[in-house]
């Protein structure tokens, strides 16, 4: 064993399950991604730069650009990870068009609950963290009025002085009194008003009238409140002992190619332009945003993010970055092609997983490794660099084979396999597929 190898962090039995399981249906494993990171040494250094902004407290956004298959959802869990480790709140959720930045029926509000319902922390890194947020930061609160010779009549008092920051902010004396009949519930034992509690923060009312009843409080968290609430709940993390919030949202590419209205795509626009505006500028605290979109989700004069002109102006690329040269500073980063070299480490990576089941015995080899990326190279062409998905998902399959199947040979394994690009569909066909209310143009293919 080289030195190399026992550098390696041992992989656990469940997050062997986990990588194996994921990569293998196409999707991101949430757990051990330390294992199979390659590459992105720039990209992921401009992240933990952004990371550390948000601990100062500043705020940062960025732009995950990239090709379906080519990374993304991967880089965005691989810097939620990170960003637990550094004891930050990550919030993380899927845009869909029944979840959006800005709507009028509750698709905000809907994602707003959907980003409070995937917390996570660092002992929660799964999601689900918020109940235990808010009950180990009151628990916190009373401990330290007890050492300090109070009462629980005290703890009310301390409570008010430590949320007082947050009244400054929008909706900040709702946010604050949500909170003490929290801790009301918690020592009355009223797991009741507890959870009624836990149910406004999550933005799971939809009328005034019954957050009057049960909480006494008269404001709702909804459409027209969604980045406020947001903004407070980033400046609670910090009162509550973490470094900050990062929120990740990923699929950007659904208000862009299935809002077949100019009108709600615009007003989708704007909500982003608010949120780049205020990280830009300064005027979040603690605060952080990753979206995750494709090539014309972002670049698509028509329907993408540059057709709306004031984030073009702000989203734009800079124009000396020609010719190899990059700069990774503006909020706009787009993921690298993937090296050869970079595909076999990766490869190499899986079939040690793979591998660390003491059951699994079987002999594949590196120059197997490198056969079997020539086959995808002959099959898939230059997509080959550009969708390590289909690469590993496929390769896999393999090693599947090969240790069920004591008998087979992965030259003829290979010699057999049909590797192929996934489905992606062209943006084009997903404009022809309704009809775009307000602009007026006819979309067609030759």
């Amino acid at each position: 064993m080289n030195e190399q190898q026992r550098q390696r962090p041992k992989i656990l039995p469940r997050e062997r399950t986990a990588i194996l399981g994921s990569l293998s249906a196409g999707v991101v494993p949430r757990i051990g991604l330390h294992h199979i990171q390659v590459g992105r040494r720039d990209e992921i250094k401009a992240m933990l730069a952004d990371l550390g902004r948000i601990e100062e407290g500043g705020a940062a956004i960025r732009f995950v650009i990239g090709r379906f298959g080519a990374g993304k959802s991967f880089f965005l869990n691989l810097v939620r990870t990170v960003a637990l480790e550094r004891r930050m709140i990550v919030a993380q959720a899927d845009i869909t068009t029944q979840r959006r930045l800005h709507a009028s029926k509750g698709e905000a509000r809907s994602l707003f609950s959907e980003l409070m319902r995937n917390v996570a922390t660092r002992s929660r890194p799964d999601g689900g963290a918020l109940s235990g947020l808010v009950e180990r930061w009151v628990g916190d609160v009373v401990q330290k009025v007890r050492q300090a010779g109070g009462s629980e009549s005290d703890v009310p008092a301390a409570l008010a002085e430590l949320c007082h920051p947050l009244q400054e902010l929008v909706s900040g004396f709702d946010f604050v009194h949500v909170l003490g009949q929290y801790y009301k519930g918690f020592l009355e034992h009223d797991e009741a008003l507890q959870s009624a509690a836990l149910r406004w923060l999550r933005g799971e009312y939809t009328t005034k009238t019954e957050a009057r009843e049960e909480l006494g409080v008269r404001a709702i968290i909804d459409d027209t409140s969604f980045y406020d609430y947001l903004k407070l709940f980033a400046a609670f993390s910090r009162i509550a002992g973490y470094a900050g919030l990062l929120v990740c949202l990923d699929e950007l590419v659904v208000l862009s190619h299935r809002l077949n209205n100019r009108t709600a795509r615009n007003n989708n626009y704007e909500a982003i332009l608010r949120i780049v505006n205020d990280c830009l500028q300064g005027s979040a605290e603690h605060l952080g945003f990753i979206f995750a979109a494709t090539d014309d989700c972002m670049y698509d004069k028509r329907r993408g993010l540059f057709s709306y002109e004031a984030l073009e102006s702000r989203l734009a690329s800079n124009r000396f970055a020609t010719e190899g040269l990059v700069d990774l500073s503006g909020p706009t980063l787009e993921l690298k092609t993937l090296t050869a070299e970079d595909c076999f480490v990766l490869l190499s990576n899986v079939r040690r997983i793979h591998m660390s089941d003491g059951a699994v015995d079987y002999a594949l080899p590196d120059e197997a490794i490198e056969a079997y990326l020539r086959s995808c190279q002959e099959r898939m062409g230059a997509a080959y660099f550009q969708t390590p998905r289909e690469i590993v998902k496929d390769f896999i399959g393999l090693l599947n084979i090969l240790a069920q199947n004591p008998g087979a040979s992965w030259d003829e394994l290979l010699r057999g396999v049909h590797t192929t690009v996934g489905q992606v569909r062209d943006p084009a066909e997903i404009d022809a597929e309704g009809s775009d209310d307000d602009d007026g143009l006819a979309s067609f293919r030759l």
